[in-house]
C-alpha cells in the first residue's frame, strides 16, 4: 500500500487577544471574533487534529501515534513531540516564560517544557514583540517585577514579515498587537504569565499571573538565541533551513515551478502559508492551497510539489 500524506482538520481556541485574520487569509471556519490560536497539528489532550483522508480518515493525530508508531518512524518520545499553531494577536499577548523539560516533569504533572519558534507570517507596520529583558540579575529582575517596571525590564524588537525568532525555554516573550505568526513548539500547553497589561475579561476579572513559577525559570541575564538561516538554491524553490535545534528543525519552501524533495526524516510536517499547487508521489498527486496542514510519514521517500506557494516544514529532533 503506497503511504499518503496525512492531512490534518484544525481546531480553533478563542483568547482575549484574538481576531479574524484566520478567517480572512486562510478561510478558516473560526468560532468567534476573538479567535487566538489554530492548533494545525497537534496531538495534546488539550486540543487534537484529526485526520481528514485516507484509511485514518477521523481518528485524532493522538490515536495514530499510539497505534501506528512505524508511521513516525518508531521516533522516541512517549507522546507526539510537537504541536504547529499558527496564532493572530489581533492585541497584545500577555508576557509569559515557559520551563524547561525538567521543570514542567516536576511542577506540572509530568508536562513537556515548552521550547518554540515563530515565523512572522504578516504584521502591521511597525510591528515589534517582546523578546526577553534587560535585568542583569535576579534581584534586579525580581525588584523590576515587584514594582511594576515593565517598560524598563522588557526588551522589544522590530519585526518584518519573514523574520524567524527561536524562543527557548526560560525566555521572556509576547508577540504584540497586529501580528499573524506561524509557531513551532514542543508539544505543550504550559505557560507562565508574567504580566497582561492589568486587563480583564469579560466578568471584570484579571487573568491569573504565575510569578513564582515565572521567576524560577526566566533566563537571567537574557540570552539571544543565535539563529544563523542556511538558503540553498534548487530547482524550482529556495530552501531556508531556519534552525536545527535540540527539540526540532524548521525549513521555509519557496516553490514556483516544479521542486523535487525527498523524506528522509522520523516523519514532516508541512503548513502551506501561501499560493497552491501539487503534491506528487508515485502515481498519486494531492492539492495544495494556503491553510493547508499534513504530515510526510516516515519512508515516504520522493515527492514533488509543482506551483507557486511557500510552505513551512519542521521535524522533530531526538
Amino acid at each position: 500500500m503506497q503511504i499518503e500524506p496525512i492531512f490534518l482538520t484544525p481546531i480553533f481556541q478563542e483568547r482575549i487577544w484574538g481576531g479574524t485574520k484566520l478567517a480572512e487569509r486562510f478561510g478558516y471556519s473560526i468560532p468567534s471574533p476573538h479567535t487566538g490560536e489554530c492548533w494545525a497539528v497537534s496531538a495534546h489532550p488539550n486540543g487534537q487534529t484529526v485526520i481528514k483522508n485516507g484509511p485514518f480518515q477521523g481518528m485524532t493525530l493522538g490515536q495514530l501515534w499510539e497505534e501506528r508508531r512505524d508511521l513516525f518512524g518508531h521516533f522516541p518520545s512517549d507522546r507526539f513531540p510537537l504541536l504547529t499553531k499558527i496564532l493572530d494577536a489581533n492585541a497584545d499577548l500577555s508576557v509569559q516564560v515557559h520551563p524547561d523539560d525538567a521543570y514542567a516533569q516536576k511542577h506540572e504533572n509530568g508536562e513537556l517544557g515548552k521550547t518554540e519558534c515563530w515565523y512572522i507570517i504578516d504584521c502591521k507596520q511597525g510591528a515589534e514583540l517582546v523578546y526577553g529583558h534587560h535585568a542583569k540579575t535576579k534581584e534586579e529582575l525580581k525588584e523590576m517585577m515587584e514594582q511594576g517596571q515593565w517598560d524598563k525590564l522588557l526588551r522589544k524588537v522590530p519585526i518584518k514579515p519573514g523574520d524567524f525568532f527561536y524562543v527557548p525555554s526560560g525566555t521572556m516573550h509576547a508577540l504584540c498587537e497586529g501580528t499573524l505568526v506561524l509557531e513551532t513548539q514542543q508539544s505543550s500547553d504550559t505557560t507562565y504569565r508574567v504580566y497582561d497589561y492589568d486587563r480583564v475579561d469579560s466578568n471584570g476579572k484579571k487573568r491569573e499571573l504565575h510569578l513564582d513559577k515565572a521567576f524560577d525559570v526566566i533566563t537571567v541575564p537574557h540570552r539571544d538565541a543565535a539563529v544563523h538561516p542556511r538558503v540553498t538554491q534548487m530547482d524550482g524553490a529556495v530552501v531556508t533551513t531556519f534552525i536545527e535545534s535540540d527539540y526540532f528543525g524548521v525549513q521555509k519552501w519557496e516553490v514556483d515551478g516544479t521542486a523535487e524533495f525527498e523524506q528522509t526524516r522520523h516523519f514532516l510536517i508541512v503548513s502551506i502559508l501561501a499560493g497552491q499547487g501539487e503534491l506528487v508521489s508515485g502515481e498519486r498527486s494531492y492539492i495544495l492551497k494556503k491553510g493547508d496542514h499534513f504530515i510526510l510519514p516516515h519512508q515516504f521517500g520522493r515527492f514533488a510539489i509543482k506551483g507557486t506557494l511557500e510552505a513551512i516544514s519542521s521535524w522533530p529532533r531526538a
